[in-house]
This record gives C-alpha cells, sequence and structure tokens, in this order.
C-alpha cells in the first residue's frame, strides 16, 4: 500500500517535477498551498506524512504545525524553508517535527527523508533480522567451543543486545529464535560453572573472574579512592539486560567510563552474594569470622541485617577509615526521604545505596496475576522496569548526584531467570524453600538437572548441618516437591527466581560512571 503525503507550500505548482519523481516511485500527493486549507484537508482525510513549508502567508508553517499537532499528533511533519536561521530549525525541532530540509529541494533529498521516516522501520527491521542470521551461526559456533570466561562476558552481551534489538521489532519468529539460542547456551554455561566454579574458589585456575568477594576490593575501592566522593548504588536483582534498558535515563546526566559484568558466587541469593560482596569475603568465610554478623536461613531476622557492618569490617581489613553512609531503601517513602536529605551525605567519601525494588517486583510478580500479565515477555519485564526507574526516587537522587558533581557506581548482587522446566526434589523437613538452590540433608534429585556439591566447604559455603548438601538448578529449571506437585509447578512456572545457574543470574553489571 502506498503511502499518501499532504504537501503545504504557497508556491505548490513550482513543485510539480518533485510531485511528479514521487508519484513515480509510488507515493499518493496531495497538495495545499495554505495553512487553513491543509488543516481543512487533514480533517477530511488520513494522510501518512506532510511536507510543510515554513514561510507562508495567513498561517506561517509554524503556526499550521501547531495546529497539526494538536489535531493530528502522531503524523510525522517534515518542516521545508528557504532559510537556514538557527532559530527558526530550533523552534521548529523543538514543535516535534521529524526532519527539516532546506529550499532548493533535492528529489532526491526528498526521498531519502520518506524513506526515512515512513519505510525506516521496515528496513531496520529486515536489515536487523539478516545481520541476526548470520550472528546466529556466529553464536552456535562459539557455543560448540570451549570458551573462557572472558569469551562468555562477551557472548553474553551480543545475546542482550540482539534480543534488545529484535525487541523493536514484531517478528515473533526471530524472537523465538533468539530465545531457543539463549536456552542453549544457558545449558553450555551451566556446563562451564560446574567444571570451573570450585577451581576459582580454591584459586587453582588460572581463569579466575572477578567474584562478588572480591569487587569491592579490587575494582570500587580504587575508583572511590581515585575520585574523592563516590555513592555506590547496589540495585538488587538487577540483570545486564535491564541495566542495558535503564542506561539512557541515566546518561542524561552521567557518562559511563567503564562497564563490565562480575560473576556472582553461589547461590546467586542475597542472602549470600550480597553479605559476600560487602564482607569482601566469601559466605563461609564469614560465618567463620563474624559469626555474630552471619544469619542462616533457620535463623530468626532479616538475612542481609548485618551489610554496614560488614562494609565497615572490610574497610578497616583494607587500611580505609574514611567516612561512609548506609542506606537500604525498600519502600517509596524511604527513598524519597533520602532524595529530600542528600545534602546531609554528599560530604562523605562513600555512600551505600541498596535499593531493593526489582527484587520486591519479582517476588510480587509471583503472586499476582495482574503484574504477571503486564510483565509475560521479557521486553516487557524491561519495560516496567525502566518506567518504575524514571518515576522513582532513585532517579531524582542520582540527577542531583550529577548537578552536585559526585561520580557513581552502579551494580548489583545478582540477576533472575524465567523458569519454565519443573525438577523434583525431596529432603527433609529443614530444607530450604529457595527454587533454584537447595541446601539439606539426605536430598534426592535428578542429577542431570543439578549441580550438587556434597561438601560444602569445597565452595566456601555455610555448612549448617554436618550432612547437608547444596545443588544449584540447571538452566530454566526449577525445584518442585512431590507434594502438591501439578499445583506449585503452574504456580511457579513463567516467574522469575533466581539462586541457580543461569547467564542472567552469575554475570551481572558493574558500571563506573562520572556526571556530565
Amino acid at each position: 500500500m502506498s503511502a499518501t503525503i499532504l504537501w503545504v507550500d504557497d508556491e505548490i505548482d513550482l513543485l510539480k517535477s518533485h510531485i511528479l519523481f514521487l508519484e513515480g516511485k509510488g507515493y499518493q500527493i496531495v497538495t495545499a498551498n495554505n495553512g487553513a486549507d491543509a488543516l481543512d484537508l487533514l480533517m477530511e482525510s488520513l494522510f501518512d506524512i506532510i511536507f510543510l513549508d515554513e514561510n507562508m502567508p495567513g498561517l506561517s508553517g509554524l503556526e499550521t504545525l501547531s495546529r497539526i499537532k494538536v489535531a493530528r499528533p502522531n503524523i510525522p511533519v517534515v518542516m521545508i524553508t528557504k532559510s537556514e536561521e538557527e532559530d527558526i530549525m530550533n523552534e521548529a525541532i523543538g514543535r516535534s517535527v521529524c526532519d527539516y530540509l532546506i529550499k532548493p529541494l533535492n528529489p532526491n533529498q526528498i526521498l531519502l527523508s520518506l524513506k526515512r521516516n515512513l519505510d525506516n522501520k521496515k528496513l531496520a527491521e529486515e536489515s536487523t533480522a539478516q545481520s541476526y542470521q548470520r550472528e546466529f551461526r556466529n553464536i552456535s559456533n562459539a557455543l560448540s567451543s570451549r570458551l573462557s570466561l572472558s569469551e562468555w562476558k562477551e557472548l553474553f552481551r551480543r545475546l542482550v543486545y540482539w534480543d534488545l534489538e529484535l525487541d523493536r521489532f514484531h517478528d515473533h519468529g526471530m524472537k523465538e529464535v533468539i530465545k531457543m539460542q539463549k536456552t542453549e547456551a544457558n545449558l553450555v554455561f551451566f556446563s562451564f560453572i560446574q567444571d570451573n566454579y570450585i577451581k576459582w574458589l580454591k584459586g587453582t585456575s588460572n581463569d579466575r573472574p572477578m567474584l562478588s568477594h572480591l569487587v569491592f576490593r579490587e575494582k570500587c575501592l580504587p575508583f572511590i579512592k581515585s575520585e574523592g566522593k563516590v555513592f555506590l548504588v547496589l540495585i538488587d536483582n538487577l540483570r545486564y539486560d535491564q541495566w542495558k534498558a535503564l542506561q539512557p535515563i541515566v546518561e542524561h546526566y552521567y557518562r559511563v567510563v567503564s562497564e563490565d559484568m562480575y560473576c556472582s558466587i553461589l547461590p546467586t541469593a542475597t542472602q549470600f552474594a550480597r553479605n559476600s560482596f560487602f564482607a569482601g569475603l566469601l559466605p563461609g568465610e564469614i560465618e567463620k569470622r563474624y559469626p555474630s554478623l552471619w544469619i542462616n536461613e533457620a535463623d530468626e531476622g532479616t538475612l542481609n541485617q548485618h551489610e554496614s557492618e560488614l562494609l565497615g569490617e572490610q574497610l578497616k581489613r583494607l587500611g580505609s577509615s574514611f567516612k561512609y553512609h548506609y542506606h537500604k531503601i525498600i519502600n517509596l517513602a524511604a527513598g524519597r526521604k533520602l532524595a529530600e536529605n542528600l545534602s546531609n551525605y554528599t560530604d562523605s567519601q562513600l555512600n551505600v545505596v541498596v535499593y531493593n525494588f526489582i527484587d520486591i517486583l519479582s517476588h510480587a510478580r509471583t503472586e499476582l496475576e495482574m503484574l504477571k500479565e503486564l510483565t509475560e515477555t521479557e521486553a516487557a519485564y524491561r519495560s516496567l522496569t525502566a518506567s518504575w526507574f524514571e518515576h522513582s526516587p532513585l532517579h531524582e537522587i542520582i540527577r542531583l548526584l550529577a548537578q552536585k558533581g559526585i561520580s557513581l557506581i552502579i551494580t548489583t548482587d545478582h540477576g533472575s531467570i524465567r523458569v519454565n522446566n519443573p525438577t523434583k526434589v525431596v529432603g527433609e523437613k529443614n530444607t530450604n524453600t529457595n527454587l533454584r538452590f537447595k541446601t539439606g540433608r539426605n536430598l534426592n534429585f535428578a542429577a542431570k538437572d543439578v549441580m550438587e556439591i556434597k561438601n560444602p566447604a569445597d565452595a566456601f559455603l555455610p555448612k549448617g548441618n554436618v550432612s547437608a548438601n547444596y545443588l544449584f538448578a540447571k538452566g530454566e529449571n526449577f525445584f518442585a516437591y512431590p507434594n502438591n506437585y501439578n499445583y506449585y509447578v503452574n504456580y511457579y512456572r513463567n516467574t522469575f527466581q533466581h539462586g541457580g545457574i543461569s547467564l542472567d543470574e552469575m554475570l551481572i553489571p558493574l558500571v563506573f560512571l562520572k556526571p556530565k
């Protein structure tokens, strides 16, 4: 179906050659020689795009543009003028014209503007699909080779990039292909972790990654010392793709100095990964060195209530005695309070802000059917995350910090994965309830679906019980008990969970930023 153009110019007869050129390309042209007639035509007929002369008697181009935007705000308008004055260009662009052309016009210049504004999405979709088809083969070949962790990070970046690119279009077939490729990648990554994780922890591998307990000491602290004043914002359960959704908003105020990923320890759960981040120690080491600051799931109290003290102890061990503040934001009121009182904290060298919204969102999505419907796809989940951030106190806090010239670190403790495949597990009564990892005695399970650690000490994990072991779910699996099996499978399938082994849970963003 050809596009219909409304061309408004008081010298429309002089443009006959251009009109014939476009008609020869299949476009339908309707003309008007003043703004009033153009507005009448706009009420009577449907148009795909409008070419609008800026300098006309009666209603000027800019006045006509204002009325067009009220009557038909979504029709793209190309402003055409003889003037190259910057203030006219700025005013036209400020009123949301989609393009700006200077007379005398060239036919190919006009055609390019039409392609850019009418056919751009279709052309971009076709080009993106073709590019991903070529990249699909490259990624598949990479998955069949032995990858190092740095190569895994690069492959994961590519998968997320194509996932986000394909989100912009409606080719459901291509979206299914990228989804299948991510599933395959997670299964291969699981085998990679099985082969290497314990070696990393014991220092017997030359390819040791940046793990949770090393990040603050080796990455964050040097940045804090170099910048003088830093806010470290840890957004609980922030996946790498969600960071990419937030990045354009953050970049209104900040420049990204360095963007990397680090590898969350196992289990990829808050109690373990976040305590490890702040303590600079692995969970088993925290339990031994600071028994009063480590809380097991069977104990009373919040599992992460001692993060500030653990950070203080790490700073002491590192010989860094500078003043710091720790803020945990678990609701809207706490976020607003921090934003309102921000000036009370900006003299300190370090402020740590733990923001819990995304973790709360993932749990609420499991329980609320309406929220599940609103975030049915990965794209919708990312979109909701970005929408929350844009309207949150955290957004305001980041804007204010940029104004004060304070540098920023944005990171997380672990990610999450959408689970789909149940795997049965049976354990004693005191077995933990997490759907992606289990610890307890006498666990029965399908060995092909899990990574088992029989001796917790091998993974520097708290024993809890002398004969307890740990299980970590593979890929999109989640643990389900035989009792009421079908009910719980239906309840938890297609929910976001964490604790196990997947790219989204383990390879997580670590971003350093300076204010613009």
